[in-house]
């Protein structure tokens, strides 16, 4: 009989989390529209892209948990089958997080001039995404929760990825923006500001993988 509370606890846990951030996400959308009316219309509309990305990622994971929690409750295929909207779950994760770390890799060269490090982003980047259409794709074939232990390894290539990718952006933003710093306060505080919340967002994004990634398996 598999264990229920580690069957869904940790993805249901993961729904509320993803509730609330989507939540923080409309407001930041909406501040973004209201605020930066001048920028790059291709930014603007990559904006767009990642919202309605995340809202349609909002409701594949709900619809994860309705269909064994609700619709298959008390059923034995509800803890013998992936929902069978399960594989969509990785490629909707991807299609966000990827252009984000590329947007970052072209951000980090404007600043810095330099290739390598935004290079290495971008690699790092495209294997995450690479990593993540595996892992839907095995999901998709293997279909049983009893082989869950199978995903371990195309799921580690896209976290491990994304988890460089991460840092490195996180990193190279920080020191980056550190050496601009001109002496003038009121630069300086503003420089202050979008470092700190370049940590925050970035220790934000690495721990949750790194949880995620550390969720006991089902057995």
């Amino acid at each position: 009989m598999p264990n229920i509370q580690l069957l869904f606890g940790p993805m249901l846990i993961g729904v509320f989390m993803n509730m609330i951030l989507y939540g923080v996400l409309i407001m930041q959308t909406l501040t973004y529209y209201q605020t930066y009316k001048h920028d790059a219309p291709w930014i603007r509309y990559l904006v767009l892209y990642l919202f309605l990305i995340e809202t349609l990622n909002t409701g594949i994971d709900i619809s994860i948990m309705y269909q064994p929690l609700i619709l298959e409750y008390g059923l034995p295929k509800a803890t013998t089958f992936f929902p069978t909207m399960f594989p969509f779950q990785p490629i909707s994760v991807v299609a966000v997080s990827t252009p984000i770390q590329l947007f970052f890799a072209w951000r980090i060269w404007l600043l810095t001039r330099s290739p390598w490090v935004p290079i290495l982003i971008a690699l790092f980047a495209v294997t995450s995404l690479a990593g993540g259409i595996w892992t839907a794709t095995m999901v998709a074939i293997l279909q049983l929760f009893s082989k869950k232990p199978q995903l371990h390894v195309p799921a580690l290539v896209w976290f491990l990825a994304a988890c460089a990718a991460d840092v490195l952006i996180t990193i190279n933003l920080v020191l980056t923006l550190t050496k601009k710093k001109t002496g003038f306060v009121a630069t300086d505080d503003a420089i202050s500001k979008i470092i700190r919340m370049t940590v925050q967002t970035g220790m934000l994004t690495y721990v949750s993988r790194v949880t995620l990634q550390l969720q006991p398996s089902s057995r």
